[in-house]
């Protein structure tokens, strides 16, 4: 019996390099780039758990 092939795992990192990217130019707008890296970072780290997730849920199915 074979079984039926894995789907190819999302990414996720270019998820966190735009977050990272959008908040530092956003922080520079506003006088604060340390800040919006910050930001970014915190956003950026959100999305790529949330893909990790959704890949970990469509890889058991």
């Amino acid at each position: 019996m074979t079984q039926a092939p894995k789907p190819a795992p999302i990414a996720g990192g270019a998820l966190l390099a735009l977050a990272l990217l959008a908040g530092t130019v956003i922080g520079v707008s506003r006088g604060q780039p340390s800040l919006g890296f910050v930001g970014g970072l915190a956003v950026g780290l959100v999305l790529l758990l949330l893909v990790a997730l959704i890949d970990r849920l469509r890889a058991r199915r």
